[in-house]
């Protein structure tokens, strides 16, 4: 058997170079990115800031993969069922970049870590389930008391919504809306936030596959593959200041589906008229109407 060369930094990642220089690809290695919830779309967004040179994390989820995670997660294989995603994830991105630095919280982000998860971020990707709304409110919320960016890339049908809170600019609150709402209201202004452009509506196919009772709903590997090629980019840009991006009330709607991109702006969030109007259209869809 012929013995695998040595890992070498400089040579793994040399094809970055071009694209992004060598002072650059520097930086990267000594970035250091938070990424909370490892499934559909945070393993994705791990494996691929890892090829990109990134070279710190600090990650975190409790789950195990089950055979329902197969059609679109980045660890899913058979040989991993049951197996931590955690442990799967981490091995994974190890096995690409030896050299790098992992902060792991088993338990996922509680009000009790939270901010030794965020101790020393530069950025913070999102990855959790929709559903952890509660987690996610509470991690939005501290990444804008220590002044750190936000990006969050939702999985819509056969494309990408990709949202960035600014430590400086709208907050995740302010944009959303969510506070002083029960649970299913919070979850339509989710969806709303996430998706003023809702071009994903009209291929759904099959809508009793979206159950909110049950916490479930339809997914593609597409999408979840859109998302970590949309979030890679997104956090090299800011990681190394180039260019903007656009903060919310700004957001991105990439869809292959229709090839089409919208960006939209809603000033006040889930506040301005035109996503009252989308929250109507949402709210009785969550209580199973037409």
């Amino acid at each position: 058997m012929t013995q695998a060369p040595p890992f070498e930094y400089d040579k793994a990642f040399s094809r970055n170079i071009g694209w992004i220089t060598r002072d650059e690809q520097a930086r990267l290695r000594t970035a250091r990115v938070a990424i909370a919830g490892l499934g559909g779309v945070g393993g994705a967004h791990l494996l691929t800031l890892a090829r990109l040179g990134v070279s710190r994390f600090v990650i975190s989820d409790f789950d195990e993969f089950d055979v329902h995670n197969m059609n679109r997660q980045a660890g899913a294989f058979m040989s991993n069922m049951g197996q931590s995603k955690l442990a799967t994830m981490a091995r994974m991105a190890l096995d690409i970049n030896p050299e790098i630095e992992l902060r792991q919280f088993p338990t996922g982000v509680q009000p009790d870590n939270v901010d030794d998860f965020l101790d020393g971020v530069d950025v913070y990707v999102d990855g959790l389930d929709f559903f952890a709304l509660p987690a996610r409110r509470m991690v939005f919320a501290k990444c804008r008391e220590k002044g750190i960016a936000v990006l969050t890339a939702a999985p819509l049908g056969v494309g990408v919504a990709l949202l960035y809170f600014s430590p400086t600019g709208m907050s995740a609150e302010d944009y959303f809306k969510w506070e002083g709402h029960d649970v299913q209201e919070q979850y339509a202004r989710f969806i709303a936030g996430l998706s003023p452009a809702m071009m994903q509506r009209n291929y759904l196919v099959a809508p009793e596959a979206v159950n909110f009772q049950e916490k479930r709903g339809p997914s593609t590997v597409m999408a979840c593959d859109m998302c970590a090629g949309v979030m890679g980019a997104s956090v090299m840009k800011l990681l190394l200041g180039r260019g903007a991006l656009r903060a919310a009330p700004w957001g991105m709607h990439f869809d292959v589906y229709h090839q089409k991109l919208k960006f939209t702006w809603r000033p006040w969030g889930n506040a301005n008229p035109l996503q009252q109007l989308l929250l109507m259209f949402i709210r009785p869809r969550l209580k199973g109407g037409k």
